[in-house]
């Protein structure tokens, strides 16, 4: 099992994520659905 965690730039955790697979397909899930609960920024 591998954890998955987005941290940023003051240290606080964004989101975890545990997954059987450690692998690309694994990182851009987590990355994907990071962006997806942003709020959107609209000028």
């Amino acid at each position: 099992m591998y954890l998955w965690r987005a941290v940023d730039d003051e240290g606080e955790v964004l989101d975890v994520m545990v997954q059987r697979r450690r692998d690309t397909e694994a990182a851009l899930k987590l990355l994907k659905r990071l962006l997806r609960n942003q709020p959107d920024v609209t000028p």
